[in-house]
């Protein structure tokens, strides 16, 4: 196909995850109704962000996968025709847990899934309390509207992550996330830190030649101390913004991109066919040095 429309929801979420399944299923329905193939929904979309507090309680959340979410969800690919990328708290066996991404095609079947590579352990953000990293490697998946790759939240600060995904051939990264701001921050730290955000992954449009659509949640958490920043965004192959989500409101928007424009930027900013990867061994080294 040359062209996909993708769709993007950004959400608030509440404590009851049945519900917040449901309004995501609403928003799916609102996105393909605008004409989505492929709607993406943000990281973690059934719950709050749970990963503010170390506390065993939380893994309850947790599902398999396939499980009870993917179940409804493929009805309702099924039923509309359209892609769904859904991140969930996956259950792989007792006492061993991932941050993951299922993807459905539009006739409902389930493709597989990525489970995040890369785990924060920051102020709010205490995912390896309960996420074990990824070990399906990077994958790419064949969808009806095209070939994605899946990163999820803090894989998007890695081009490294965004190259071998490129690379095994994704026409488009989809990045389902979940960042804010701390509400005792100034404004200043706030632009600086939603602007680093949306340039790193710009630039992994940029350097691979490939539409990125990043997905975030909004709204106020972990008791008025976080406000998810949303700012959702689409860029085309050479990180333009085609769109770009508020602050503080829900929004479902449907963004065309055009998948012939990697092959026009690719020829005319030969950034992949230059790499000098004979050059590249020592990337594999934590750093460095003598040691």
């Amino acid at each position: 196909m040359n062209k996909v429309k993708v769709g993007v929801v950004q959400m608030s979420c509440v404590r009851d995850k049945q519900e917040n399944l449901d309004k995501a299923i609403t928003k799916v329905r609102e996105a393909a109704a605008k004409g989505a193939q492929i709607v993406c929904l943000q990281e973690l979309f059934t719950s709050l962000y749970f990963c503010d507090v170390e506390d065993y309680d939380n893994f309850d959340l947790a599902e398999a996968i396939p499980g009870p979410s993917t179940d409804a969800l493929s009805v309702v690919a099924a039923e509309l025709g359209v892609v769904i990328i859904a991140s969930l708290f996956e259950k792989r066996a007792q006492g061993l847990y991932h941050n993951t991404t299922a993807v459905l095609d539009a006739d409902g079947s389930y493709l597989g899934k990525y489970r995040k590579m890369h785990i924060p352990d920051d102020p709010a953000f205490y995912e390896k309390f309960y996420f074990t990293p990824g070990d399906l490697g990077y994958k790419i998946f064949p969808t009806k509207f095209g070939k994605i790759g899946i990163l999820i939240c803090w894989d998007q600060w890695y081009p490294e992550a965004s190259r071998i995904t490129a690379l095994m051939g994704a026409e488009m990264l989809f990045y389902p996330t979940a960042i804010g701001w701390a509400t005792d921050q100034d404004e200043e730290t706030n632009k600086d830190q939603y602007n680093a955000w949306q340039t790193i992954q710009r630039s992994h449009a940029v350097a691979n030649g490939v539409p990125v659509i990043s997905v975030n949640r909004v709204g106020y958490e972990q008791d008025g101390a976080m406000k998810f920043w949303g700012g959702s965004f689409v860029t085309n192959a050479q990180g333009r913004l085609l769109y770009l989500a508020s602050h503080d409101q829900e929004e479902v928007e449907v963004v065309e991109v055009n998948l012939q424009e990697t092959d026009y930027f690719r020829k005319h900013w030969p950034f992949l066919r230059d790499r000098r990867i004979d050059s590249y061994s020592q990337i594999t080294k934590r750093f460095i040095d003598e040691d």
